[in-house]
């Protein structure tokens, strides 16, 4: 067999969105990236081959907490690109987002299945890269496990978690009275399509067992609740929480394939659905996971942090999922498949969190993250995972550069961390963004309302609160001549938004997805020399919430003009507009 030996600043394990966030903040920040992935296409329970939709800490309820940075960067790609909503396409995004970075190898179809310690420090990972009967060995100062399953928990002995805590361990009212090793169960997705005729569905043999197995009549009322709609993209298909989620991923497979068809046949054939128009239009064989290890960090997150709405100095990052805590019999049982426990919308998650409290070059981001069985209900959706991924991408970089640890970074460089991150488009709720000096120095003028708003470092409006500035001409002008080498500007891309980056079932009419109405689409940027206006850039088709633009030159004055937004409207929202 063939052998490759990498060395790398960074090594990720795992290409869901955690892991695709982590890579790139790395990348962009100067490291050099290996990133690990078992599967043929990138994103994990987003990808086409389980097709779960991001979920975050806006619950798809206007209230404008969408998570912004690389995820939104990717998620805005996405809408550009992929307007007809198909999965392929999707995968190609993030294919894409990842490959145009020189400085990320991306290992696909790489299941890392050996690691090398010495000293409590990780030396090396070795991965199986069967299409390519290949061993990669991969040497790294930093390693991310990205990977859900916390797959270098168990190689490199790092301390971990699983199940769920007894209510007492952590004072935790949502726990049971005795610990477990019961998790949230797994589960096979379906998507389905609406025609204008009638579509026949015949189930195949398989599905006959278990089409006897469960009693639909008792159970469907709790999930499907009567209609297609109500059935959403069938997350409540659910098995496997009693038994192990890793290594009988397998067995719980087969069970949920079966599953799904029988429901499908229940739902088409045998129910008042309204149904008839309805095609099973694809079938999920890789089951997504909910929960299996969780390593033990720094700090580890607990119901009453989330419940409290605890204040962290250390916040890199926010949730505001509910406690989504599903019941390990899955489809089993009888009840309600999930209660969810009320979360504040926002709630502050703290950086030690993210790396190991005993392997010292060690990091994680995911599902698998510090944090208790009931905060992770809550933080496991990928919405958080992939911010959080965000973080330790960007730490693992001032970790290299100050050369110290992951937890180095915590006790001398947290401030840098927090501004990098906010730099990046990252909202951290207790936070505000620090306004350059230069652009202090300036002052800004034009034709607009709300040029208070730009020195406040909100980069987004919330709720009973507006950050933006609103108009058709922006500049900032000096009283005399300043070097300027780049502009930072961050658009509307109404983060309020409730469409999922990907739908969950298909109409006949639903092709045609459009960028948000009120991002900016074209302008002109001008700058100001010896009392001359000169235009320096036109913008064409920006489809980006943050851009920044080169000016490297001495100036008086830098200002954005003719704009045009994607919905054709001649003013737009600014939230920043900084010169460097």
């Amino acid at each position: 067999m063939k052998h490759i030996t990498h060395k790398a600043d960074f090594c990720v394990i795992g290409g869901g969105l955690a892991g695709i966030c982590a890579s790139i903040s790395a990348a962009r920040h100067g490291m050099s990236v290996i990133l690990m992935h078992d599967r043929p296409v990138l994103g994990g329970n987003a990808s086409s081959e389980i097709r779960m939709h991001i979920c975050g800490a806006d619950r798809a309820d206007g209230k404008g907490l969408r998570e912004s940075g690389i995820l939104e960067e990717i998620e805005l790609e996405n809408i550009y690109h992929n307007p007809q909503n198909n999965y392929s396409m999707w995968d190609m995004v993030l294919f894409s987002k990842v490959k145009e970075h020189k400085n990320i190898t991306c290992l696909l179809n790489c299941s890392c299945n050996d690691a090398i310690t010495e000293n409590n420090r990780i030396v090396k990972v070795k991965g199986w890269q069967g299409t390519s009967e290949t061993y990669h060995e991969v040497y790294a100062d930093i390693f991310a496990d990205c990977s859900g399953d916390s797959i270098l928990a168990d190689l490199v002995k790092a301390e971990y978690m699983i199940g769920r805590e007894s209510s007492n361990q952590f004072n935790e009212s949502i726990e049971p009275a005795i610990a477990d090793l019961k998790t949230m169960g797994l589960s096979c997705l379906i998507q389905v399509k609406k025609h204008d005729k009638k579509i026949k569905y015949i189930p195949s043999e398989y599905v006959k067992k278990y089409e006897n197995m469960f009693e639909f009549t008792k159970l469907i009322p709790y999930r499907g609740r009567g209609s297609i709609e109500a059935c959403t993209n069938f997350w409540w298909l659910e098995l496997g929480g009693v038994q192990d989620s890793i290594h009988d991923t397998d067995k719980i497979r087969d069970d949920l394939v079966g599953l799904a068809a029988a429901v499908w046949n229940f739902i088409k054939n045998k129910a008042d659905y309204k149904a008839d128009n309805y095609s099973l239009e694809w079938m999920g064989f890789l089951p997504g996971k909910r929960e299996s290890r969780r390593y033990t960090g720094h700090y580890i997150l607990t119901q009453n942090d989330i419940q409290n709405n605890v204040h962290f100095d250390d916040a890199i990052g926010y949730g505001g999922w509910s406690m989504d805590d599903h019941n390990p019999e899955g489809f089993l049982y009888e009840g309600k498949p999930t209660i969810y426990h009320p979360a504040p919308q926002p709630y502050e998650i703290p950086y030690r969190c993210l790396y190991s409290r005993n392997i010292e070059n060690l990091m994680f981001a995911g599902r698998n993250i510090s944090a208790s069985h009931a905060a992770m209900s809550s933080t496991r959706v990928m919405g958080t995972c992939a911010i959080l991924g965000q973080a330790v991408g960007t730490a693992c970089s001032i970790a290299i550069k100050n050369n110290t640890s992951p937890r180095g970074v915590y006790e001398k460089h947290m401030k840098q961390l927090q501004d990098t991150l906010m730099e990046d488009d990252c909202f951290i709720p207790p936070f505000s963004k620090n306004i350059s000096v230069k652009t202090r120095k300036g002052k800004y003028l034009g034709e607009g309302i709300g040029f208070e708003n730009l020195y406040n470092g909100k980069e987004r409006n919330l709720v009973g609160e507006t950050n933006q500035w609103n108009g058709s001409v922006l500049a900032i002008e000096w009283p005399k001549t300043v070097h300027i080498d780049k502009l930072r500007i961050v658009l509307d891309s109404e983060l309020e938004r409730t469409e999922k980056n990907m739908p969950f079932y298909y109409d006949i009419d639903m092709y045609d997805r459009k960028m948000p109405n009120r991002l900016l689409k074209h302008c002109t940027i001008s700058v100001k020399k010896n009392d001359t206006w000169t235009a320096i850039h036109q913008i064409k088709d920006n489809h980006q919430r943050l851009m920044y633009l080169d000016i490297s030159d001495d100036i008086e004055g830098i200002k954005i003009e003719n704009i045009i937004t994607w919905g054709g409207i001649e003013v737009c929202n600014i939230f920043s507009f900084e010169a460097y």
